[in-house]
């Protein structure tokens, strides 16, 4: 980036930081920023600063929120005897296009011992405490070796317990990310999820 200012270097060292964004789209979105009206410059500066100090974990499900309980929780219309459990919160946004009208738990990443990811690394504590007033668990993880293994887990977990645990359907490509999924794909594989006990 020879030639620019610095100030402007920092600002586009800093968005080719974001996912997605190359150096090139962020040397674009840098010189955008010189054109746009100081006052929309300050309002998004501020939203990202407020993202950053009033986002955090819904106490229930682990999603993101901005009070004690996420929208999706505090949701008295939701179906809350049907859980439905993620990676991440961003798998949620996913799920939600399909129609899906219970509610969720994030457990926070997979287990990965190789990584040094176990079980009192993810939202599995809280799970067991949610389930004891559910009636189905629907593991929507990823078709990976991580996925695979967090479902084995959990299921074990739950042997005695009288929860119907699904997954989703084998629509999913193995070893694929659900934020690759398209959204008809995603429906269907919910829709014809399989009961993990039936498979155990």
């Amino acid at each position: 980036m020879d030639g620019l200012p610095p100030t402007l270097e920092k600002v586009i060292d800093g968005f080719s930081k974001f996912p997605g964004i190359g150096k090139k789209t962020a040397h674009r979105l840098g010189l955008h920023v010189l054109k746009t009206h100081t006052k929309e410059v300050e309002d998004f500066a501020q939203a990202l600063l407020n993202v950053k100090s009033k986002i955090n974990s819904c106490s229930c499900c682990h999603n993101i929120a901005e009070a004690d309980l996420c929208e999706i929780c505090s949701d008295q219309k939701r179906d809350k005897s049907i859980i439905c459990i993620c990676e991440e919160p961003s798998d949620i946004y996913l799920i939600e296009k399909t129609g899906f009208r219970g509610v969720y738990h994030v457990l926070g990443g997979l287990l990965s011992p190789l990584d040094g990811i176990g079980p009192e690394d993810l939202q599995i504590d809280s799970l067991m405490e949610r389930v004891k007033s559910a009636t189905e668990l629907i593991v929507a993880t990823d078709a990976s070796i991580e996925g695979e293994a967090t479902i084995l887990y959990i299921s074990k977990l739950l042997d005695s317990h009288p929860i119907k645990i699904t997954r989703l359907a084998r629509g999913l490509p193995v070893g694929g990310h659900l934020e690759y999924v398209d959204e008809a794909t995603l429906t269907q594989s919910l829709n014809e999820r399989v009961d993990l006990h039936s498979e155990v």
